[in-house]
């Protein structure tokens, strides 16, 4: 039996068949982690999840910003936009209707105390501990399987406000805890976000450090997996701090980390 953690497949599902074969994946007895970003951008965003929901309990996904896109859209509260979104065959599947609903299921962290690793899609925001992001992330799922979901989806996006305060209430503190758990790359050390650059993490801003980067950050006991940031191309210097996606829809190779020894397998995309 293994636990393996996987990089984002936003829709690349024969990558990730090809990689579940070299690492003689058994759904019996494996374990899947994935790093959100189910959808969106590859060719194959209906089988992608699909195949993650048959998994059942032995499959754990955390939402990416390309799934929050999707429920958006899905739950009307923005339209769809053929340029940026490639997941009309979730839409019109027949499924479609029990595909949303799983998906609005899925946590946005995970944390499994035995095996000692914590699951994001963008980050974790450098003043939150375990058990303060875990509660903030309730909030938001609370929101999003709640009768008031297309009211948050229609105002979800923005990058205000950029610094945590924890008398936020409202839309703001709602939008600020998605930004951090499905966006967040850069901020300073007083924890104030910059959500347009995307470069690698040499190419901060002035002033500004990868969030994993932050001095006295307060989850640094954590082991954490991550993915969102293509531009790392899987490679982080911070202890204990793992980046998993290695940018598969840009055409260079999806990433599995076997958690019970660290291993890591890739597969060309």
């Amino acid at each position: 039996m293994s636990t393996y953690a996987i990089g984002d497949i936003q829709g690349c599902f024969e990558p990730l068949k090809q990689l579940l074969k070299k690492i003689q994946f058994n759904p019996n007895v494996d374990y899947l982690w994935f790093t959100g970003d189910l959808v969106n951008r590859g060719p194959h965003s209906l089988e992608t999840v699909r195949f993650v929901k048959s998994l059942k309990n032995h499959a754990i996904t955390v939402l990416g910003n390309h799934d929050m896109t999707l429920l958006a859209v899905a739950t009307k509260a923005v339209p769809y936009d053929p340029k940026h979104h490639t997941f009309s065959d979730i839409l019109k599947a027949t499924d479609s209707t029990e595909l949303i609903n799983w998906l609005k299921q899925q946590p946005l962290i995970h944390h499994d105390s035995k095996l000692g690793y914590t699951l994001v899609h963008a980050g974790l925001h450098p003043k939150w501990d375990l058990a303060l992001a875990t509660s903030l992330a309730k909030e938001v799922q609370t929101v999003i399987q709640g009768n008031n979901a297309v009211q948050f989806f229609e105002k979800m996006y923005g990058d205000e406000p950029d610094q945590w305060n924890p008398q936020l209430t409202g839309i703001d503190r709602l939008r600020f805890i998605v930004n951090c758990f499905t966006r967040l790359r850069f901020c300073n050390q007083d924890g104030q976000l910059d959500l347009v650059a995307k470069e690698s993490a040499h190419l901060a801003p002035k002033g500004y450090f990868p969030w994993f980067a932050v001095p006295e950050r307060a989850n640094r006991n954590l082991k954490i997996l991550f993915g969102h940031w293509a531009a790392l191309e899987g490679k982080c210097s911070t202890p204990n701090v793992f980046a998993l996606d290695t940018g598969c829809v840009w055409g260079n190779c999806l990433t599995a980390m076997r958690l019970d020894d660290g291993v890591q397998f890739t597969e060309p995309c």
